[in-house]
């Protein structure tokens, strides 16, 4: 066989034991309580998954700084992570390409990539668009860090850490749907989309959402372990959509909230418990039974990058 077509042929499917695995989840109300950030439920799961090699990676509207802490706490320093809904990737050291990143200059030494437009050019067209259309909202970045306090229940650090957007801006909206939609028009034509969150409306660049950056990171993931993984996804909001259309197999937990989340993904379990309670449902729904043939998996492959 000639060696341009050897190079060419797509490459066997993994033995079921052996799949390489990957977990993306959300954090608030997710992997985390959405009112007082407790993740002690979900934590057997993490660690178990920490002992098998299964990155566990965030995929949040939260901004890089307060993933920080986020991630030291959750024992996920080793892991990529998604922050603001797409519009930040951080690659620690186990995930960079020698030729494609430059070193990270952060603390944590992750490599930041950015998918969507500028947080200079989002604000800018807000301002436009708010005094055009004659509408009514409220930046975060026109928040107090006390008046971010009360919104979201942080603490002043945590606050302060939100408020440092890289790539999308979180909106009060304080108008009608009708203009909503007029709104979401008009940053189309900016190339910029609105996502809802919890709390929040988030206006990010159009190619930047949770779906994409799960997707770069699954090809990233792909090219340095030399097979695909078999990809899960836990989230419980409209802005969670997009990545649980994404992976393999998905989870929508039951929310604090009466907003519709409906992913187009026939591989989809719906929680009962909310939070992390139901977080560590949804992983045992899909992975419980498992549990033996990921310890075969650990015992026969280098599972971590």
């Amino acid at each position: 066989m000639p060696e341009s077509t050897r190079l060419s042929m797509p490459a066997p499917p993994a033995e079921p034991a052996l799949q390489p695995r990957l977990v993306v989840t959300d954090l608030d109300g997710s992997l985390l309580d959405h009112h007082s950030y407790d993740f002690a439920p979900a934590a057997p799961w993490l660690a178990r998954l920490k002992q098998l090699g299964v990155p566990v990676i965030p995929v949040t509207s939260k901004t890089r700084a307060e993933l920080l802490p986020l991630r030291e706490a959750l024992g996920l320093t080793a892991t990529p992570f998604i922050a603001e809904n797409g519009a930040v990737i951080g690659l620690p050291p186990g995930w960079c390409h020698a030729r494609l990143d430059r070193p990270g200059s952060g603390r944590d030494g992750v490599v930041i990539k950015h998918p969507g437009v500028d947080i200079g050019f989002i604000r800018a067209r807000l301002k436009v668009w708010r005094e055009r259309l004659n509408i009514r909202f409220t930046r975060m970045g026109e928040l107090s860090v006390h008046e971010v306090m009360e919104l979201t229940g942080l603490d002043e650090a945590r606050a302060r850490d939100a408020r440092q957007r890289e790539g999308s801006e979180p909106l009060l909206w304080e108008d009608s749907a009708a203009a909503l939609e007029t709104f979401r028009a008009a940053l189309e034509g900016d190339s910029l989309q609105l996502t809802q969150g919890g709390r929040f409306w988030h206006v990010m660049g159009r190619s930047a959402d949770k779906g994409a950056a799960v997707e770069w990171l699954v090809k990233r993931f792909t090219a340095l372990r030399g097979q695909p993984p078999l990809s899960l996804g836990l989230g419980d909001g409209p802005n969670d959509i997009t990545m649980l259309e994404a992976v393999d197999q998905a989870v929508v937990i039951r929310g604090c909230h009466d907003l519709v989340v409906e992913p187009r993904n026939t591989s989809l379990y719906r929680t009962e418990a909310t939070g992390p309670t139901g977080w560590a449902e949804g992983v045992t729904h899909w992975w419980g039974r498992d549990d033996r043939r990921l310890t075969t998996a650990e015992k026969h492959v280098a599972v971590s990058l």
